[in-house]
């Protein structure tokens, strides 16, 4: 994998709020290793469905950070959202961490 499919902008991990992004890019990079998948350089708006993954990638990558993270936002989310970027996906977690 190169290092660009792990390369975030700076502005998209600054702020006061810590944000899972490196655990959910590094989640994307192992599941896409393991399921020899070329991923996409994750940038926020990445769609996700030319991130090089399939639905067995995401369904993977969900099940192990809800293992992982202790939560899983797919669940329990109040609205059925299905997020359609890197960045809207990475904000459904933050936005659900607790």
């Amino acid at each position: 994998m190169s290092e660009a499919a792990l390369r975030t902008r700076p502005e998209q991990d600054s702020g006061p709020r810590a944000t899972l992004r490196p655990a959910i890019a590094a989640k994307f990079a192992e599941i896409a290793a393991a399921q020899d998948r070329t991923l996409a350089e994750l940038t926020d708006d990445l769609v996700l469905l030319d991130s090089g993954l399939d639905s067995l990638c995401f369904a993977l990558i969900v099940a192990t950070l809800e293992d992982e993270l202790g939560f899983d936002p797919f669940t329990i989310a109040e609205d059925v959202y299905f997020p359609v970027t890197f960045g809207d996906f990475v904000r459904f977690y933050d936005d659900a961490a607790p």
